[in-house]
């Protein structure tokens, strides 16, 4: 069997140590006779399957008590409306930095629902950097202030978090959650679409402070509601069960293979470090991000000429390094690289890489 390198940015890589796993457990879940695929959600056996992922995400992630961890479904685009329903609810305002697609999205629906408020964007340069913010510019008022955290398209990350003071923080954090140790305590909640780095598609994660549960608009239907899943232990409807499992395997692998996010962070700065050291080099490709912005999972760069892009990208994939196009809006090429590529699979790509420039140039 031949295992590719897949660079994807979503669905990403599972760690192969968790497929074992599953593929173990496929027919027969710890001796119950059954698939995790086909069990009851009501069952005891499930009850476990849940409680477990939410344990081990609280413990990895050191979520204080006051924080409620919902496993839901529509992806992280379904939160741009749900953050707004449940949080714009006071002066009906929220503020928004503008670094990429996703935020732009989260900021354009949230306008549905109230007055949403660009404090600054990046898309002058084609989101390339993350803004420097004016606090004299944030809304005092403002029913919350969103951030996509890591911008998986353009490959910037904050490297410091908006000081917002009493308004709470929201985050979007699909594509660098878990990749390294975050303070939950600065946020008001965290959302994350799992298929980057917490397991397959169809299951959403969202960590949301107690405080801000409980006063959704009038409107909400009710299962955008946070409050109906926190009081039902995100099991008001099935959940996505299978997903949740495969969740609750990355998150023990994450615990006692890699041993916790600081780890874990060490391995993604080698990993990145090496893509960067090499582009920062290079003569023939180049990074697109400010230096000081580059995220440590998403890698975009180019050559400069669409032709030698296209040729890279089809003389990679025939050497077993997948899913290297880069994003329409970019061109070029990005690696993601999250938690689940091995650092072999980055040595293997420079390695690629420089061979492929010294054919080129």
């Amino acid at each position: 069997m031949k295992r590719v390198y897949n660079f994807s940015a979503g669905p990403s890589m599972l760690p192969e140590a968790v497929l074992r796993r599953a593929a173990d457990e496929m027919l027969d879940y710890k001796g119950c006779g059954q698939s995790v695929m086909e069990m009851s959600h009501r069952s005891s056996e499930y009850e476990g399957i849940i409680s477990s992922a939410e344990n081990l995400l609280r413990e990895v992630m050191g979520i204080p008590c006051n924080y409620k961890v919902l496993f839901l479904q529509g992806g992280a685009a379904t939160q741009f409306a749900m953050v707004p329903m449940n949080l714009m609810n006071k002066n009906h305002k929220a503020d928004f930095v503008l670094t990429g697609q996703w935020a732009t999205k989260a900021y354009k629906e949230a306008a549905r629902y109230g007055d949403a408020h660009v404090v600054a964007s990046s898309k002058d340069k084609t989101f390339t950097y993350i803004p420097e913010l004016d606090p004299s510019q944030f809304s005092k008022d403002a029913d919350y202030f969103h951030i996509c955290l890591n911008n998986t398209i353009y490959g910037t990350v904050y490297q410091k978090l908006p000081q917002t003071g009493n308004v709470p923080l929201v985050g979007d954090v699909s594509s660098c959650i878990l990749s390294k140790p975050l303070d939950v305590s600065k946020f008001g909640v965290l959302y994350a679409g799992a298929q980057k780095n917490m397991g397959p598609a169809g299951l959403t994660t969202v960590i949301v402070r107690e405080d801000l549960i409980g006063n959704a608009m009038d409107i909400t239907p009710t299962m955008l509601n946070y409050k109906t899943h926190a009081d039902h232990g995100s099991m008001y409807n099935t959940p996505p069960c299978y997903s949740i499992y495969i969740c609750m395997l990355v998150l023990d692998w994450l615990k006692n293979t890699i041993g916790g996010l600081s780890e874990m962070e060490k391995i993604n700065r080698k990993k990145a470090g090496m893509i960067y050291d090499f582009l920062d080099s290079s003569k023939l490709f180049r990074g697109t991000v400010v230096p000081k912005d580059r995220s440590l999972m998403n890698i975009p760069f180019v050559t400069g000429n669409t032709e030698m892009d296209a040729k890279f990208v089809a003389a990679a994939k025939a050497e077993g390094f997948v899913n290297l196009k880069g994003h329409r809006t970019v061109g070029g090429m990005r690696a993601s690289v999250y938690n689940a590529m091995p650092v072999e699979g980055v040595e293997k790509l420079v390695a690629f890489m420089t061979e492929f420039e010294r054919k080129n140039m």
